[in-house]
């Protein structure tokens, strides 16, 4: 989305669990963003940190710039109301959006949750993989699904958008389109395996994630949380097995399609024109280039490759976990739902600033 005003807005925002990965790219988007300020940085917390850590002493790339000297404080919805926010960023786990999702919008604050809290349509669906009730059926019914690509209609006009997860955003970016062509056969589940790096667990620390305990492994398999959205937004029953890599970040999803019988490479690449030829973050390699997690890295694209033989049709595409897949996606729904050009505080797409340290 564009506007025609060439009086843009300052939009005043807050990082809600900016100590973790995903706050410190949201941080890092927008502090170089031309309109947005960083107001206020809290915890995922109501408790503060001890010593109460600057951004810079949590991530030292913050070091020389202005934005390194706030404070990151224990979190309430009342600190929240008080910095006078446009918007605030929820980098939290499920239980503290679905906790505080309601006040902040009813305070008229825009929520861009990068949690699960408000992402899946069904309660039940919902309580089974993340286990507990979902009490606010009216807001879960309101969100808006921030997938850009597919979604700016609702998004510009959304309250609250439930920022999609990272594994769901490389599949579905790469399987919508074709099932909305119709190309698919709707009988046969997608099949995705995808790998993600270390930084997709999170910054708590974990055996499995030292350096000298991370290995290649599937995890979750036939019970990741993922299924299901990957599932209701792409559109086609999936099958959806998650690797860990040996890397920092990152994600690779290889996606297997059976295609409806006598469709052709041509037809396949169309409709992926069709759905991103206006899109900036997405883009579809010529035939016999692959995508690759360094070409991708500390941007916000997702790349798409495929090959077709006979009706199976096999799909790849990559982003970065903590870019597209979390704080790029979330500033890229907050661009359009303060009617700026979804490429706003991304130069172009260029690399953001610094790494997951």
């Amino acid at each position: 989305m564009t506007t025609n005003d060439p009086v843009l807005p300052t939009i005043r925002t807050a990082i809600v669990g900016a100590s973790g990965y995903a706050g410190a790219e949201l941080l890092a988007i927008l502090s170089a963003h031309p309109h947005a300020q960083v107001v206020g940085l809290f915890g995922s917390s109501r408790k503060a940190d001890e010593g109460a850590p600057t951004a810079a002493d949590l991530f030292p790339r913050f070091e020389s710039l202005p934005i390194g000297a706030l404070k990151v404080e224990p979190f309430s919805v009342d600190a929240a109301r008080a910095l006078d926010l446009d918007a605030i960023f929820l980098a939290t786990p499920h239980e503290l959006s679905h906790e505080v999702g309601q006040a902040l919008v009813d305070a008229g604050v825009v929520v861009l949750d990068l949690s699960a809290a408000f992402r899946l349509s069904d309660r039940a669906v919902f309580e089974r993989n993340y286990g507990f009730a979902h009490q606010f059926p009216a807001l879960l019914a309101e969100a808006a699904y921030g997938l850009a690509e597919f979604n700016d209609a609702q998004i510009d006009k959304a309250r609250i958008v439930a920022v999609p997860g990272c594994y769901p955003t490389a599949s579905i970016l790469a399987i919508r389109p074709l099932v909305e062509a119709g190309l698919v056969d709707a009988t046969r589940p997608a099949i995705v395996d995808a790998v993600s790096g270390v930084s997709g667990a999170g910054r708590k620390a974990e055996v499995k994630s030292l350096f000298c305990e991370v290995s290649m492994q599937a995890y979750g398999v036939f019970k990741h949380r993922h299924r299901p959205e990957i599932a209701e937004h792409a559109g086609i029953a999936t099958i959806f097995t998650p690797h860990l890599g040996c890397y920092d970040r990152g994600i690779l999803a290889t996606i297997h399609l059976e295609l409806v019988p006598g469709t052709t490479e041509a037809q396949v690449r169309a409709a992926f024109d069709a759905a991103y030829a206006n899109r900036p973050f997405v883009r579809v390699l010529k035939a016999g280039r692959w995508p690759s997690v360094s070409a991708v890295e500390r941007t916000n694209f997702c790349d798409i490759g495929f090959a077709l033989e006979g009706s199976h049709l096999i799909v790849e595409s990559a982003i970065d976990n903590l870019v597209k897949g979390a704080a790029g996606q979330a500033v890229q729904c907050m661009n359009i739902r303060f009617g700026l050009d979804e490429t706003a505080g991304f130069l172009a797409g260029s690399p953001v600033a610094g790494g997951v340290a």
